[in-house]
């Protein structure tokens, strides 16, 4: 009852901004006709966009992948193939409780493995050598077949620890047949991740595949609710793109790759020592975005990277700030800098090579970031310029455009909504937009969420110092470049 009344207090909001405008209000917003006409229109290309995914998503979740996951299995079966399952975890700053629910789990699938497995985890903390250690040797399963390796290192950050972890795994030799499942700390793998996983690798092209995600937050808040959606339009998203086999991301939570593949001296070298050579920021030697170092390295050598969509793994977030627009910042930034940072290069990889869809899909993450701001850009400029009335018409629009988004989002997942989904929505798309714009002149700023602020004061170097300068003003002049083009199609006649 109280979800009936939230979304019908949500309609009167619509009906109350569209009753304030006056009668008599329609000339001017007929002089405003010029910024109704650039919204509407971009408005039809991003939703044409979103629409193409949606229908491409229900395909393959529908007829494709059934046939897919079933032609695998049968082709599996019929191989007489042994699978050997490697397990890579990586664990830093995790509380005992995530780490004692992590591993249990994993325990369990491991042990589920038919033709063995092998646990590689990577830790810093003596004491969680020590309570994994102890969960192993509690474990209530069959542990015949299952190996532990604990490889104890330095606080170095993420990507030392799996390139170390991935060295030990090439001296077990893992064949093509074998799997090996990259799993965060934090994240709980589904027991029967092999029996699900292993046949999709029957197929010589696939190199990869990551599944549906979920997200354990005990507070019912507005980041819960942010991190709900941000999972049920990735169900959407990487359905269609599931459809090219060719995903645009290999989650770092949880993601299952050829074993051999895994532990190539290329691949490691990419997970330890990625980089970028850029043109004015020089040499950025990337700190996170292991999972899209992962991805652009089976991306550029020719692998297939799919998609179970009926597969979840469920992963532990806590909110890093005490706010939520303070939360969602810090991640977005981190998140969109990886992104960023990887999707420049993988649009110079040949779009035969990798699938145009997929190529236009990576040309779409830069592109809609600069088109997403176009429309409250050119509303706020006309409020000024004539009419101040653009305002209720436009929130109205929003309202009801992305209250209609989240409907077929929901009835895409089965799940029905609560009123924040379309507002967080809309700050995703237009706070995400400005982030985007803003670590794209600055992808030599990097940080992992849990690392610390830091005490006392940080000394800059003058080189570093010229460098943010530098950042701060191309991306002022883009901006500038962006509202002048916004105003000049506004005041044409």
């Amino acid at each position: 009852m109280l979800l009936a009344i939230t979304h019908l207090a949500y309609f009167s909001v619509i009906l109350l901004l569209l009753t304030v405008i006056p009668q008599g209000a329609l000339g001017e917003v007929h002089a405003a006709s010029n910024a109704i006409l650039i919204v509407g229109f971009l408005g039809m290309w991003r939703y044409s966009w979103a629409m193409t995914n949606f229908v491409r998503a229900i395909i393959f979740r529908r007829v494709h992948y059934p046939r897919w996951k079933r032609a695998a299995r049968q082709r599996f079966a019929a191989s007489g193939v042994r699978a050997h399952c490697y397990f890579m975890v990586t664990t830093y700053m995790v509380d005992n409780e995530t780490t004692m629910m992590v591993y249990r789990r994993l325990f369990e699938a491991a042990a589920n493995a038919r033709d063995g497995a092998t646990v590689v985890a990577s830790v810093v903390d003596g004491k969680d050598v020590r309570l994994i250690r102890h969960l192993y040797d509690a474990s209530p399963h069959d542990m015949s077949n299952v190996r532990l390796v604990i490889d104890r290192i330095k606080s170095s950050g993420k990507r030392d620890a799996m390139e170390k972890a991935l060295r030990i795994l090439a001296e077990m030799a893992p064949t093509q047949d074998d799997i090996m499942i990259f799993v965060d700390g934090d994240t709980v793998v589904p027991i029967d991740i092999w029996d699900q996983a292993a046949p999709m690798f029957s197929d010589p092209k696939v190199g990869a595949l990551t599944t549906d995600e979920a997200a354990i937050i005990d507070r019912q808040n507005l980041f819960k609710d942010w991190f709900v959606l941000r999972f049920h339009q990735r169900q959407v998203m990487m359905c269609s793109m599931g459809l090219s086999r060719h995903v645009l991301t290999l989650t770092g939570r949880m993601s299952v790759f050829r074993a051999c593949l895994a532990t190539d001296p290329g691949f490691i070298r990419g997970v330890g020592h990625d980089h970028l050579d850029h043109w004015r920021l020089g040499r950025v030697n990337f700190l996170t975005g292991d999972d899209k170092s992962t991805w652009y390295w089976l991306l550029r050598n020719g692998y297939e990277m799919l998609y179970m969509p009926d597969v979840q793994s469920q992963s532990v977030e806590t909110q890093p700030r005490d706010t939520f627009y303070d939360s969602a910042k810090t991640l977005m930034v981190r998140w969109f800098g990886n992104m960023m940072r990887t999707n420049g290069r993988a649009l110079r990889l040949s779009p035969r090579s990798i699938g145009f869809f997929t190529w236009w899909s990576i040309l779409d993450q830069r592109v809609s970031m600069w088109t997403t701001l176009v429309g409250p850009t050119s509303v706020f400029l006309t409020a000024i310029i004539y009419t101040p009335i653009v305002i209720p018409l436009y929130i109205a629009w929003v309202m009801m455009t992305r209250y209609l988004f989240c409907t077929i989002i929901a009835l895409f997942n089965g799940v029905w909504f609560p009123v924040t989904h379309p507002f967080i929505l809309y700050f995703g798309q237009v706070a995400g937009a400005i982030i985007k714009s803003f670590v794209l002149f600055r992808l030599d700023k990097q940080k992992w969420t849990r690392q610390g602020a830091g005490g006392g004061k940080v000394v800059v170097a003058l080189y570093d110092r010229i460098k943010a300068y530098e950042s701060a003003a191309f991306h002022a002049l883009a901006l500038t470049w962006l509202a002048v083009g916004i105003l000049f199609l506004n005041t044409l006649e």
